[in-house]
């Protein structure tokens, strides 16, 4: 844990108890307009650790967004001891052009830890691995599914690692899923840096879904009571369902294209051979089913309406934990 009295973010110093918004500017738009992107800080009297929650890394993923934006407006940042920093929107290029990319075409979750003389999305990755992240314990990434596909409400995290396995059962989400790192990302460079990261995944891109929301909020308050930064004004759920454990999945993907007409099983339990969709042509002459290939749970669905042969339709898990272990 970082003890230090101080925390500089920036070139900006805050103190204990003190709240501060500190503007990250790393280049202007196209037309010359400055942007910022705010980045809130709350410390509390009280030494402890520093918790991120961060959303936005694709521009286009909202759902995230909203979490981050409802743990300040219901001031669930404002911890009884430590640092919580929020960063609602990190790409704010994407998120203005509604896009996942930056402006320079490049997935910001492929270029960490960046270069200070890269591209424009690598100029950023680094200063966000080396003026932010060296002071920061804990962090949580909101994501939402890519482009139309639906993810239940979930975290990811490395195998391996206990630490974060049990910030992933104190969080407590529908889904829990074992996934490795990819490299260029920004959980992979933040675990090189001793920072222990969870990744949440809920929602789809250009959507909002209050019950995926809900899902996020009070798993980060039952995190922070664990942490002990909880204010006591906050009521926390302790669910008393544990979160499913996936270790294994595999992608479902359209063996023809045409009209997809999902059957609304997210986040259900399917047995194998069980109808997901029907795939239809636009004339009348053709219906082709979708079958689980295997027994699992749904944990993400395109819902498209239109799809291409090769497309990603389901991700359905094959081998599950029945508990926590």
């Amino acid at each position: 844990m970082k003890t230090s009295k101080t925390i500089t973010i920036l070139g900006e110093t805050i103190l204990p108890g003190q709240s501060k918004t500190i503007d990250m500017e790393i280049a202007k738009m196209h037309n010359a307009a400055r942007l910022k992107i705010p980045i809130i800080v709350q410390r509390s009297k009280i030494d402890g650790p520093t918790v991120l929650f961060s959303a936005g890394i694709h521009g286009d993923e909202i759902n995230g967004v909203e979490i981050v934006r409802q743990l300040i407006t219901k001031k669930i940042n404002k911890p009884k001891r430590g640092t919580i920093i929020c960063i609602p929107i990190i790409n704010m290029f994407g998120y203005i052009n509604m896009s996942r990319q930056f402006p320079d075409g490049r997935d910001l979750n492929r270029v960490f830890p960046g270069r200070k003389k890269g591209s424009l999305a690598s100029r950023f990755a680094f200063h966000l691995m080396n003026d932010i992240m060296p002071v920061v314990d804990y962090a949580f990434d909101f994501h939402a599914g890519g482009a139309s596909r639906f993810n239940a409400p979930q975290i990811r995290l490395i195998p391996g690692n206990e630490e974060l396995k049990v910030l992933a059962d104190v969080f407590n989400a529908p889904f829990t899923l074992f996934s490795k790192n990819i490299a260029g990302s920004f959980r992979n460079s933040s675990q090189k840096q001793n920072v222990k990261m969870l990744l949440f995944e809920g929602g789809k891109s250009l959507d909002i879904n209050e019950s995926v929301a809900e899902i996020g909020i009070e798993g980060v308050k039952r995190v922070l009571s664990f942490l002990g930064m909880l204010d006591t004004k906050h009521e926390t759920k302790f669910k008393e369902t544990n979160s499913i454990y996936i270790n294994k999945s595999t992608w479902l993907r359209a063996k023809c294209s045409g009209l997809l007409h999902d059957h609304n099983k997210i986040g259900q339990f399917v047995k194998k051979g069980e109808v997901l969709a029907t795939i239809t042509d636009p004339f009348g002459k053709f219906e082709q089913k979708v079958k689980a290939p295997n027994d699992g749970y749904i944990i993400n669905a395109n819902h498209s309406p239109i799809v291409y042969q090769g497309d990603a339709v389901y991700h359905l898990s094959k081998s599950i934990l029945n508990e926590k272990q």
